[in-house]
């Protein structure tokens, strides 16, 4: 009579392979999806990135210092608050139209600070546009009522000019921001239009001294810049987002930042020529050099994120500083 076989015990199994099938990974455990976190107002004032907005005080502050050696500026405050207004809400809609695209490309996705509205997928995009759109709208309106007051009515291009290059820094299908041309866009803005636009505002011409004072913190605005893209360049080599210091590689870039930091107190070195108590912006040295040293030191995002705000403190302190020596 044949023996009946038994058939081969099924194995189950192992826990490894079950941690495989469930993560992907071998020795991985086992990881509940994300949930959005709940957004807050502090979440929506650190999209407008506070850090940020001392390169847009500074430069209306030195357009409206070197504007008091061509003629009287004391009834002409509400001008001076309409040009810091078109300056703060264009910097702030920047910002959020910065947080709007990056996080649509996926850039943010691979980026080491803090996290974005958009790319942390904690907002939705559309909103995150709106706000941006708002912040546009009402630099515009401050912009227009410029114009109305003052009757410069080619002021309305510039104007034009400066939110659409906003939005084509990181937005469109090609944006500059990608191709290493940030640093120009900030230099050119927040240096020389801020400034100098001020300065023709408030008395329909430009000096010596405005177009050095708008050189400066052009320069120092191009080191924020600089600073932040040299933490994201891994993660914008990743994302192909081919910045100015993704170019030229991270030695350069550090060392490129030092330059730009420099030529603003060689800048100071003349002026104390004109205006002996220039010689105090001298100061704002002892925020710059410990900011230089971080940058060309730095091993980790965090010390760089320090640098950033250092070097934006610097912008604040130098803009303030040298608007007071040009006028008093």
């Amino acid at each position: 009579m044949p023996t009946s076989k038994k058939s081969p015990r099924k194995k189950s199994p192992s826990r490894n392979a079950r941690r495989v099938k469930s993560t992907g990974h071998p020795a991985g455990p086992r990881v509940a999806p994300n949930r959005p976190k709940k957004v807050t107002a502090g979440d929506w004032i650190a999209g407008a990135r506070l850090r940020t907005l001392p390169l847009s005080i500074a430069p209306v502050a030195l357009g409206t210092g070197a504007a008091t050696i061509l003629g009287s500026v004391l009834d002409q405050w509400p001008l001076v608050l309409l040009c810091l207004a078109v300056a703060l809400f264009l910097q702030i809609g920047v910002n959020y139209a910065n947080d709007y695209s990056d996080g649509i490309r996926g850039t943010d996705a691979y980026r080491v600070g803090p996290a974005r509205l958009t790319g942390s997928g904690a907002v939705r995009p559309k909103l995150v546009l709106t706000v941006a759109l708002v912040f546009f709208g009402l630099a515009a309106a401050a912009g227009i009522a410029i114009v109305i007051i003052t009757q410069i009515w080619w002021l309305l291009a510039v104007g034009a000019v400066a939110i659409v290059a906003a939005w084509f820094y990181t937005g469109g299908k090609r944006p500059y921001g990608y191709a290493g041309l940030g640093e120009l866009f900030v230099f050119v803005f927040f240096g020389l239009v801020a400034t100098l636009g001020t300065m023709w505002v408030l008395v329909r011409d430009i000096s010596l001294e405005g177009l050095l004072a708008a050189i400066a913190i052009g320069f120092i605005s191009c080191a924020v810049l600089m600073a932040n893209n040299i933490r994201d360049i891994p993660q914008d080599r990743i994302a192909k987002k081919k910045t100015l210091a993704v170019r030229v590689g991270d030695r350069p870039a550090r060392i490129l930042y030092c330059v730009f930091m420099l030529i603003p107190f060689l800048i100071v070195g003349f002026l104390t020529l004109l205006f002996p108590l220039a010689v105090l912006v001298f100061f704002a040295l002892l925020i710059a050099i410990p900011a230089s040293l971080i940058v060309l030191t730095a091993k980790t995002p965090k010390e760089l994120i320090l640098a950033l705000q250092l070097t934006s403190l610097t912008g604040l302190v130098y803009g303030l500083g040298l608007a007071a020596a040009i006028a008093f």
